[in-house]
């Protein structure tokens, strides 16, 4: 039903309203442990730098709670949070998830779009601030955030926070090593701090949006990506609330990211790249007095929700402060153990589950239908066509297809010969991906649950019903798989030593008294 104008301006003013006290709960929130580091700038300090800045007065903005109060609330948060209010089960968490970001970067480093990225911006950039991870690469740090981003999304092995659609890890550590390296003396504790920041804000926009965002063609990971790494920059950076409404106003206007980029290009690889990039400015920028739009969520005109969602109404502002500071989004994040797009991880999961069961060959299989939510279809249940290794990872069929034939979909399943593989092919068209009435009616919280259905040539049929993928936040995966799955990925890039090297640092973080060090292990020396 299509609301009325009326209607509509009442419930944002609600909104409004109810968010408002949110955000004062998270600005007056008592900050324990509020000792600055001494090595790092105060928020004082660099406040009245800012102030400094000679900027014309009539770009000064200021912001007023009755027009921002949600964005007020989420700069409240990343500017106040300090390292002892984060529990402990979120720190150790976000080093297992921090360790898998790395090693699906240096995975990464000799792929193809990988290396014509880093070729085209050496040729174009003769600075040596950053590293580029498992490398001796050296750039501005801009184009390292890009380099690094687009290796974390490098092969379709990085994680991904199921609600907020989008994947963390890719967007948000490749701007807070970028500030580590060009303001040294950031300590373990507040590196895992400004991380958390990170790890909070991008997945709770992402929820706000819901998954019709990426239903109308938007790469959430980029587009929603902009404000993890803005928060993270803006932490690490210890910008006060002011400075970091700013930044995520800054890294909003950036936003972008085309889902057509899933059928056969190199480009989607690049998109969290491009998003890491763009909040690095953001905090950069507006830790030098830049401003940005200061309302950039709630803006009715021109405001990121009601732009991305075509609306004004088909997104919910509240999310962005629900539980903010004490429900933690970074348990949400789930990891992945195949090589492919999430949405297919619990068809995988399935399939799987059903050949424990009752083992069948190839041979065996007459059809598979696959019930799942509509975001599912549309996402990754299209007719597969040869169009390069992202087309094949992005493909339900193929993928179902590709497990049956190897056993496993993982780096080794995504060659050039077997994309284009006619008996892999022809088993993928037998895969069939359908809209389930039932499961849309759970809501998105179910977006990538499924029933698998395999349909023997004897007439006999196999079911299985997955939830949620394996890794996820519901059956998270143990430390031991992480490490594994860590050390197999660096493993084919970088020496034993330097792997062992990188899994001690992040693992104790909050014991380096500079985590430039860690910037430094990732590279190749």
């Amino acid at each position: 039903m299509v609301k009325s104008e009326e209607n509509s301006v009442d419930r944002r003013n609600f909104l409004k309203i109810a968010a408002g006290s949110a955000a004062a709960l998270v600005a007056s929130a008592p900050r324990v442990g509020a000792q600055e580091s001494s090595a790092r700038p105060s928020r004082e300090q660099t406040s009245e730098e800012a102030k400094r800045v000679d900027a014309p007065a009539t770009e000064r903005t200021t912001e007023t709670s009755a027009d921002n109060p949600y964005t007020q609330g989420m700069a409240a948060f990343v500017s106040g949070l300090h390292y002892e209010q984060i529990p402990k089960e979120v720190i150790d968490r976000i080093k297992l998830l921090m360790l898998d970001s790395f090693g699906c970067a240096i995975y990464s480093v000799d792929l193809e779009w990988s290396r014509i990225l880093m070729r085209t911006l050496q040729q174009l950039d003769s600075s040596t601030s950053c590293g580029v991870w498992g490398t001796s690469l050296r750039l501005s740090a801009p184009h390292a955030a890009l380099v690094n981003g687009t290796l974390v999304h490098g092969f379709e092995l990085d994680d991904i926070h199921r609600l907020g659609v989008m994947h963390v890890g890719a967007v948000t550590l490749p701007s807070l090593l970028a500030v580590t390296e060009i303001r040294p003396g950031m300590s373990g504790r507040d590196f895992l701090t400004a991380a958390v920041a990170g790890y909070e804000i991008g997945p709770r926009v992402g929820r706000c949006m819901g998954e019709e965002h990426i239903g109308q063609g938007w790469h959430s990971a980029a587009t929603v990506g902009v404000f993890s790494s803005a928060a993270a920059a803006a932490a690490a950076l210890r910008l006060s609330k002011e400075q970091t409404v700013h930044a995520l106003g800054i890294a909003g206007t950036q936003s972008a990211g085309l889902m057509a980029a899933q059928y056969g290009s190199m480009v989607l690889r690049m998109h969290t790249g491009r998003s890491a990039q763009s909040g690095l400015y953001g905090g950069l920028l507006a830790a030098n007095g830049f401003t940005g739009i200061v309302n950039v969520f709630e803006s009715d005109y021109g405001g990121f929700c009601t732009t991305f969602s075509r609306s004004h109404d088909r997104f919910n502002l509240a999310e962005l402060t629900s539980g903010l500071g004490a429900r933690f989004e970074t348990m949400q994040v789930s990891l992945k153990f195949y090589s492919c797009v999430s949405s297919n991880h619990t068809t995988l999961d399935a399939i799987r589950a059903i050949r424990a069961r009752r083992s069948f060959s190839v041979d065996e299989v007459d059809h598979i239908v696959v019930h799942g939510s509509q975001v599912t279809v549309d996402h990754v249940g299209w007719k597969y066509r040869p169009a390069g290794i992202s087309a094949a990872q992005l493909n339900l069929p193929f993928c179902v297809a590709t497990l049956l034939l190897d056993g496993n979909v993982f780096v080794d399943q995504f060659t050039a010969q077997k994309i284009v593989d006619p008996v892999r092919i022809a088993l993928a068209d037998k895969v069939k991906v359908v809209a389930d009435p039932d499961i849309m009616a759970r809501g998105s919280e179910f977006r990538q649950m499924v029933r698998a259905e395999v349909f023997l040539k004897d007439g006999t049929e196999l079911t299985e019903t997955v939830e949620t993928p394996r890794g996820s936040e519901r059956s998270f995966a143990s430390k031991a798989d992480v490490v594994e799955k860590f050390e197999n990925l660096a493993g084919h890039v970088i020496p034993a030593g330097q792997v062992a090297a990188i899994r001690e640092a992040v693992l104790n973080l909050e014991t380096l008294p500079d985590s430039s060090r860690l910037a430094h292990l990732l590279t190749k020396q």
